[in-house]
């Protein structure tokens, strides 16, 4: 399945997508966030079956005001040199164990909105990833168990703000600056995909120029590894997404450097789980 969160009305609601239009499944009775259906369990997503094959409301997906596909979870967690040509291109050694940072909620927006570039920097940066999506809570979960607790995935624009991301050893700086990353535009269940979203190609491209280019099966850590890793300092609640790393290929490493700007255009597309697109804006 494909879902995806959109304004109706001015409030949030939550859709199923089927070919070119979005089931409102909100108005047919079902929670209005992807957060709430996932706290629901099993049960939640089987409530969207049932609702998606007699739902009458519904819209055409050219008309859609889309939102991230989660509101609010409680831990977004991030994963810095998830693939070796990223780590070399930056002259980092590949790690050992994941590199992990966070991003807050206020840090991302939705497909079609825009980016916005900081008065305070020029070097604003695009970063395409996969996005995992946790279904079940856990804490300590064992490798061979970990995709049990992904329910599905999305894409993620990581925008940062490279000269406050290396102004310290640490990265929160840089890598939460408001509106300046993007989430979406779907939630595609792990069903539809091969076992940990693996082998899918993924693109970042500004302009339509392709900038970063490979397979999700070049990353260091895989999805299961990430999910029982990040589950160790505390329990993965449903709804908790982890960011999973970037291939080669951002801006800051390339000579001469390449940064967004206004009016730009950047998309991150991975196979199987669509195109996130967003124009860039300068901020206040």
């Amino acid at each position: 399945m494909r879902l995806a969160a959109f304004q109706s009305n001015g409030r949030p609601a939550i859709g199923l997508r089927l070919d070119q239009e979005i089931v409102n499944l909100t108005a047919e009775g079902l929670p209005a966030t992807l957060d709430e259906l996932l706290r629901a369990g099993p049960e939640g997503l089987a409530a969207v079956k049932r609702a998606g094959t007699s739902a009458r409301s519904r819209l055409p997906l050219a008309d859609i005001d889309w939102l991230p596909p989660v509101q609010m979870p409680s831990k977004a967690i991030a994963v810095g040199l998830n693939y070796v040509d990223h780590a070399a291109e930056g002259n980092f050694e590949p790690p050992k164990y994941p590199v992990l940072f966070h991003r807050f909620p206020s840090s991302w927006v939705g497909h079609g909105q825009p980016l916005v570039r900081p008065h305070v920097s020029t070097q604003f940066d695009y970063e395409g990833e996969l996005v995992v999506v946790i279904g079940k809570a856990g804490r300590y979960i064992d490798k061979g168990r970990a995709l049990d607790h992904v329910a599905g995935y999305s894409l993620f624009n990581d925008g940062s703000i490279r000269d406050y991301q290396f102004k310290s050893a640490q990265w929160m700086m840089g890598k939460n600056f408001d509106r300046s990353g993007a989430f979406g535009p779907e939630f595609v269940t792990a069903d539809e995909l091969p076992s940990g979203a693996t082998g899918l190609k993924l693109q970042t491209r500004l302009n339509g120029q392709v900038l970063q280019e490979a397979n999700t099966r070049d990353m260091i850590f895989d999805v299961a590894t990430l999910v029982s890793v990040c589950s160790e300092p505390f329990a993965l609640q449903p709804g908790d997404i982890i960011i999973a790393g970037t291939p080669a290929g951002v801006g800051f490493a390339r000579k001469p450097p390449i940064f967004m700007k206004a009016g730009d255009v950047c998309e991150v597309e991975i196979e199987g789980i669509g195109l996130l697109s967003n124009p860039v804006v300068d901020g206040d």
